[in-house]
């Protein structure tokens, strides 16, 4: 009882300090953007988001914002074992996650005369930041506790800003929709944690994965919802109104061709006579993942088809072969299989991106070219110098996440 009345208090007192910390620099740095719809990083600075026509969208900021919390929240809910205290755990890291990552987000995009403007595009930028923590705490759920949950959250989003800075603003690569800031940094920054925090006793211990009707209940709501919010939360950061959807129409694709791989897959592997909703939900997650950067490029409805397709044989076959693996021989648990769902999909979509941007012309992308590779349109770099940022980016996201991970375990 002295424990837990110890841990009690050390969250309480955590948040407490944490919750004032972010009221007094929001009170000293944060505005609302002078006019409701730009943000002064389009006109001003030079930041990631510079040539993206957003306008203050409310129902794309609500349906990132409802893929955060419904989405992430549900799918973790699938563990016997601690499946509503892991969606407790979940909306915690949202509601810290949001606050910190307007701020540290906010300097390094939206910084102006000493003051940080938020509009939709920082609200946005701010829940896509959440997704890359939620997804880190995939591996780490039922084996940390709230406290260390908001220490993962603090250093999280930290990281993650700095690596998407990188990324996007110094090394000009194109990646709007997270392939790797999101799926392949939270991915990894998520298991190093795991390792790190790896105690040999609990490695004996099997982990309970859905077990009963109940968690199955949640299985199924997260998986429509992925399906329902995931295509607008894909095209959140995408090019103008005006122009075809192309980010929502490749996800949808990839969505499809994922979710029937899982049907492919999962009878031949595993002897139940029925397949698990949780195989579909993974299945799901890797097809929305690997189009992260691939979606707004041309790559075309049965490009989309092929890459959600192989995406969608990834789950399976890591849960089979590699997670073992993982557990044994490198001591990393991943209580929530993202290494499968999120990391190896996040590879897989950064190297087709690598490849579509390599044969991307003016002829082909028209006026999207200066959109979605405003350096190549404006003749600074070759389509060829393009996709060697953009496959230099891979290496530079998995050393960040593995360092940083280090660091936060």
């Amino acid at each position: 009882p002295e424990d837990t009345t110890a841990s009690r208090l050390r969250l309480a007192g955590l948040s407490f300090l944490l919750q004032i910390l972010t009221i007094i620099l929001f009170a000293v740095f944060v505005r609302y953007s002078p006019e409701s719809g730009s943000s002064p990083c389009s006109q001003q600075l030079n930041c990631s988001w510079k040539n993206r026509d957003l306008g203050f969208q409310h129902p794309r900021f609500r349906h990132v914002h409802l893929q955060d919390l419904l989405g992430f929240g549900l799918l973790v809910a699938f563990l016997s074992r601690y499946g509503p205290g892991s969606v407790a755990i979940s909306i915690l890291v949202v509601a810290f996650a949001i606050q910190w990552a307007v701020l540290i987000q906010g300097f390094l995009y939206f910084f102006l005369n000493g003051k940080i403007y938020v509009g939709s595009q920082s609200m946005v930028s701010a829940d896509f930041c959440t997704a890359a923590v939620l997804i880190s705490t995939g591996a780490l759920l039922g084996r940390v506790n709230p406290v260390q949950m908001l220490l993962l959250t603090l250093l999280g989003v930290t990281l993650f800003s700095i690596n998407e800075y990188i990324l996007l603003s110094l090394m000009g690569v194109s990646d709007s929709r997270g392939c790797l800031t999101v799926h392949t940094f939270g991915a990894y920054f998520g298991l190093m944690v795991s390792r790190i925090l790896h105690q040999p006793h609990m490695d004996k211990r099997k982990e309970q994965q859905d077990t009963g009707h109940q968690p199955d209940v949640f299985t199924v709501l997260g998986t429509i919802y992925l399906w329902i919010f995931w295509p607008s939360f894909a095209s959140a950061t995408t090019v103008r109104n005006n122009a075809e959807p192309w980010a929502v129409l490749s996800t949808y694709f990839s969505l499809a061709a994922s979710t029937l791989a899982a049907f492919v897959l999962s009878p031949v592997l595993y002897e139940e006579s029925t397949l698990r909703m949780v195989q579909i939900q993974d299945a799901t997650l890797a097809g929305a993942a690997v189009m992260g950067m691939a979606g707004e490029m041309l790559v075309t409805p049965f490009g989309a088809l092929i890459a959600g397709f192989l995406a969608g044989l990834i789950p399976p076959l890591g849960f089979r072969f590699l997670t073992p693996v993982l557990r044994s021989r490198l001591k990393t648990q991943d209580t929530c299989g993202i290494h499968n769902v999120h990391g190896l999909p996040g590879i897989l979509g950064a190297l087709l991106g690598t490849l579509l941007t390599a044969l991307a012309t003016a002829d082909a992308y028209g006026g999207r070219l200066e959109l979605i590779f405003p350096l190549v349109a404006q003749g600074s770099r070759t389509a060829t110098d393009q996709a060697l940022c953009q496959l230099c980016a891979l290496p530079v996201t998995l050393l960040l996440a593995s360092l940083g991970g280090c660091l936060t375990g």
